[in-house]
């Protein structure tokens, strides 16, 4: 077999073996970690991109580890659903790389960074890890793989609040991996199997097994905490908002969104259509719950004063898009929801990102000591403005692409009244969004526009360097292109969602 048989394994051992090196690398060159971890990370986000072409090109991938035939050996499987939220994830991992080198420097003690970027690179293995696994324990250890590596990130940032936030995320994250591992144990008491593929034709025939129908709703209560799916929230905005910028980014961009895919996959590919559809009522549940997550992540977003807080729980609304859609369960809806994947990841790093980059200039936190940044810092917060829009569903903007396919495959659906839903929603995040560009652009600065006093030195306010900015605005610039070119993603979302609504 050639290197390209080989890829599906290259993209979780590179990662994987590169952390053993780093904290090495870091005794030798501790300003080489950065640049060895940007190298890595790109060379995935390559692989990653070959591994969807491939798909494209041949179809469904199916990697054997240790040549053990499935169901009794481990398999990695790369489909639309699974190389499309690869690429994503490399590519936010990537780019967020390229920001970290001063943003790290900044909110990391000097001797912690190799030790942070060795556990970076696990956390990045273990959201790729749980993509690309057609085995369900396997995605078990994949989960906490990333979780027990995101908790050590959010604990390493210099705010002691962030000790908090991580051990509350830590006992709400083992009481959701409890609840999927509890669900293995019932999925292999009933079938004998852990394949996803062979559990899928397995099931079928004892879908009125009480082990079964438990089995899915350990499952669905330990993957809706992973993803943060209201009312299960409660330990995002603290991890979130506490978390080092670059952990921040990656959490909301990538973490949330593997968290979603792991629920889509298991939901739709394991237990399959049907039945969600006819044995229980799940998708009743999901519809309740996406409507609530929409309305009340809004509404909690408004009443928050700290950035970093304020972009946390609008993640919450966000993540009621992706369960909508897939509530809904029709393929225009299902690819609205599929699609937001790739669009939230791009609006809300590029939002983490400008709030990482103002706390490197500036210091600031809250909304309110944002006033006339807009002339201090202008491509920074050029930055902020087309997320925010993106944010809100302008047209042309990729939030605008999501919100189209949701509300189309509603009507479809005849569920016109989730429409209100959307554009109440929209006008929400519209009320918060604005009381920041308004501050920014049209409130004067207290002090002289080019200085302002921080750590009771005088410092020059502008852009963050060159290493900052640019990643920034080229996650901005996406959330522009793709919504004028939504074609490019929709082509693998719609394939990936008439899968997952077609597995039987």
């Amino acid at each position: 077999m050639n290197i390209a048989g080989h890829l599906p394994i290259l993209v979780i051992i590179i990662p994987l073996i590169s952390a053993v090196f780093i904290p090495l690398l870091g005794r030798i060159n501790r300003s080489a970690v950065c640049y060895f971890v940007l190298s890595v990370t790109f060379l995935s986000f390559l692989i990653s991109i070959s591994l969807l072409s491939m798909v494209m090109t041949s179809g469904r991938i199916s990697y054997r580890l240790g040549g053990w035939e499935p169901p009794w050996g481990i398999e990695y499987v790369v489909d639309y659903l699974s190389g499309f939220v690869l690429t994503v994830v490399s590519f936010i991992s990537f780019i967020v790389s390229i920001y970290s080198k001063r943003s790290v420097e900044k909110e990391i003690d000097g001797s912690k960074i190799p030790a942070f970027y060795c556990i970076y690179m696990l956390f990045i293995t273990g959201l790729m890890g749980i993509v690309i696994t057609g085995d369900i324990f396997n995605l078990y250890v994949f989960i906490e793989i990333s979780a027990l590596s995101a908790y050590v990130l959010i604990a390493m940032g210099k705010k002691k609040a962030a000790l908090l936030a991580s051990y509350n995320y830590l006992i709400l994250g083992t009481i959701a991996a409890t609840f999927i591992l509890l669900g293995i144990g019932h999925l292999y008491m009933a079938t004998g199997s852990l394949n996803m593929a062979d559990l899928s034709k397995r099931l079928p025939a004892l879908y009125g097994s009480h082990v079964v129908r438990t089995a899915f709703v350990f499952f669905t209560i330990g993957l809706s905490l992973k993803m943060a799916l209201y009312p299960l929230h409660i330990w995002l905005p603290d991890a979130h908002s506490t978390a080092p910028s670059v952990i921040s980014a990656l959490l909301a961009a990538a973490a949330l969104k593997v968290g979603a895919y792991a629920l889509l996959r298991v939901v739709f590919t394991v237990f399959t259509v049907d039945f969600v559809q006819n044995v229980v009522p799940a998708t009743k549940v999901f519809l309740v719950l996406a409507v609530l997550a929409i309305i009340a992540g809004s509404v909690l977003t408004i009443a928050q004063t700290n950035i970093k807080r304020m972009l946390a729980y609008s993640s919450i609304g966000q993540m009621g898009y992706i369960i909508l859609g897939a509530a809904i369960m029709n393929p225009i809806a299902m690819t609205g929801s599929l699609i937001h994947i790739l669009n939230h990841a791009l609006m809300k790093s590029t939002l983490f990102l400008v709030a990482g980059s103002i706390l490197y200039k500036t210091g600031i936190e809250d909304i309110s000591g944002l006033k006339g940044m807009g002339k201090r810092m202008p491509y920074t917060m050029a930055a902020f403005t087309i997320g925010a829009l993106s944010m809100i569903g302008a047209p042309l903007t990729v939030g605008f692409v999501s919100k189209w396919y949701l509300a189309i495959g509603a009507l479809r659906a005849n569920m016109w009244y989730i429409i209100p839903v959307i554009l109440l929603s929209s006008l929400l995040t519209a009320v918060y969004c604005w009381r920041i560009i308004e501050t920014i652009y049209f409130h004067k600065a207290p002090e002289d526009e080019s200085m302002m006093t921080y750590n009771g030195h005088s410092t020059v306010v502008n852009d963050a360097p060159a290493g900052m900015t640019v990643p920034t605005l080229v996650l901005a610039s996406l959330c522009i292109v793709l919504g004028f070119a939504a074609f490019i993603p929709v082509t693998v979302v719609t394939s990936a969602a008439n899968m997952l609504l077609g597995a039987n």
